[in-house]
């Protein structure tokens, strides 16, 4: 099925794409766990997600009201992990790739709170980045079992502070 560009006088695809503010719509998100069961247990029981569908070999889950799928990669073998590597983002070693979700001030510590019962290790640990700046947000990181590195943060103001240069 053929997707139609809009035309619209004097505006790029480009420009009316980065115009669409005002309705975020779910994303979708394939990560790869080296067993589903663990998968359920970090991400259902521990984390708190709700469950979809699933099979064998893969689990929806709900995450903030966006879509991720956990699917097994029998090739990372039972203590097998992602591949990632660290880029330095305000003085400490940010995993990349990483995704989560960003979240009101109030969930967002709700989450810390709830992380702290489960996460061994945070890469790391929930605090305030670029304090006093544009951009001040709070942030943590933490891995599942499998390596895949996940960011939770969470802005005073979302939508103005969000996108701010």
């Amino acid at each position: 099925m053929a997707v139609k560009k809009a035309k619209i006088p004097g505006l790029s695809y480009l420009a009316i794409l980065n115009s669409i503010t005002t309705m975020l719509t779910p994303f979708h998100l394939a990560i790869q766990v080296r067993n589903i069961v663990e998968a359920r247990e970090f991400y259902g029981t521990k984390l708190g997600l709700s469950e979809g569908r699933s099979a064998d070999t893969w689990i929806d889950w709900n995450m903030f009201g966006h879509q991720v799928v956990t699917h097994l990669n029998p090739n990372l073998g039972p203590t097998g992990r992602v591949p990632s590597h660290c880029n330095p983002v305000d003085k400490h070693a940010v995993p990349v790739p990483h995704f989560g979700v960003v979240l009101t001030i109030d969930d967002w510590e709700r989450l810390a709170e709830r992380a702290r019962t489960f996460v061994d290790h945070f890469i790391i640990e929930p605090y305030v980045r670029f304090k006093g700046q544009t951009g001040e947000q709070c942030t943590m990181f933490f891995e599942d079992p499998s390596g895949n590195a996940l960011e939770f943060k969470a802005f005073a103001d979302i939508e103005s502070q969000l996108f701010a240069k």
